[in-house]
């Protein structure tokens, strides 16, 4: 009875803190459509949602410019924080992330050699192409971290997403220097930003990625048994080559989406599970979506940060991510260690 009651508290406090989190992110977003070289009013915000009246120079930058840029941050950081609780759990490893285990660097790859030898500018073909170049390096990535007697471990697959990172990294730059075209096109997405995206970079993506937030939410209680290790999840007779599976592809299409409206903005997927499992325990079924909800405060509010640092200039959010990241990855690779 008291450890009955006790979990009926722990299940309250976890969901008060989840509003509080939720409620957080709103005021960032407002913040974000708010303030910036230019700061608007509360009144100027909501009046440019008024269809009555005469659009102004402010509405139409609110609407077309600032709105889909706090939209697009949410969306994007909660997908990569998603992303990155799967993997560290589905892999045992805690460096794991998109951006570690090379996902992002061949999303990125496919969308530059697309752009370079194939012309390709559509928006839908975007999101397409990133989610296969994410499915490739993914795949290859598993194998080589895969390959020899002992299996996969969280040693070997780091080693593997870092060379098959630095791989696709030196393809994308040796197609940008021989491509002057592609490198026009597509130098300023690379560094990782939320500046200058449109709704309709946003509109092209959301339906795969809030699929594969609802999936995340759905495999949360298969992914706590797996987290435990195959051997005991294989003896609670869970199948557990079909939940990687499609663990995997849910992971493919957050990564592949973040990456084809935003590039490859790095160690989102690092920091937030870490910061999630310190508050609120191993529980995946809370671990999702608080990730979705405090990865999207991370880069709405990263990016409210990089336009103040050298106004009237922006920080691209990518920067901002990186710099706020690596002492955050020194700090978890001393540590050490397994999941707990």
């Amino acid at each position: 009875m008291n450890n009955s009651s006790n979990e009926r508290t722990y299940r309250i406090y976890k969901s008060l803190g989840l509003l509080a989190a939720i409620a957080v992110l709103a005021v960032l977003m407002i913040c974000s459509v708010r303030f910036g070289l230019h700061a608007y009013t509360w009144t100027q915000v909501t009046q440019s949602f008024d269809s009555t009246a005469k659009p102004s120079n402010e509405a139409i930058i609110i609407q077309t410019v600032r709105i889909p840029r706090a939209l697009i941050a949410a969306l994007v950081g909660g997908s990569l924080a998603i992303a990155g609780a799967l993997m560290q759990a589905m892999t045992r490893n805690p460096l794991a992330s998109p951006s570690i285990f090379g996902i992002n660097s061949g999303a990125a790859f496919a969308i530059v050699l697309s752009v370079g030898f194939f012309n390709v500018t559509s928006l839908s073909q975007f999101t397409w192409i990133a989610f296969l170049g994410a499915a490739v390096s993914s795949t290859l990535v598993y194998g080589l971290g895969s390959l020899g007697r002992d299996g996969l471990t969280p040693m070997k697959i780091t080693l593997a997403g870092s060379a098959m990172t630095a791989f696709f990294a030196s393809l994308t730059q040796g197609i940008l220097l021989g491509n002057g075209k592609a490198f026009d096109q597509v130098l300023y997405w690379l560094v990782g930003s939320v500046e200058g995206r449109t709704m309709a970079m946003l509109q092209s993506v959301y339906p795969y990625v809030l699929l594969a937030w609802v999936g995340a939410f759905i495999l949360s209680p298969h992914i706590n048994i797996l987290s435990m290790g195959d051997d005991v999840a294989k003896g609670l007779g869970q199948r557990t080559v079909y939940i990687k599976f499609v663990t995997a592809v849910v992971i493919v299409i957050l990564a592949g989406g973040s990456v084809a409206v935003a590039g490859p903005i790095v160690f989102v997927g690092i920091i937030i599970p870490h910061i999630v499992r310190f508050l609120v325990g191993i529980d995946y079924r809370w671990v999702i979506p608080y990730c979705a909800i405090f990865g999207g405060i991370l880069l709405v509010g990263a990016d409210i940060i990089a336009r103040f640092i050298v106004m009237p200039k922006e920080v691209h959010v990518g920067v901002a991510t990186a710099i706020l990241g690596v002492p955050f990855f020194i700090y978890i690779a001393r540590k050490g260690g397994l999941l707990k």
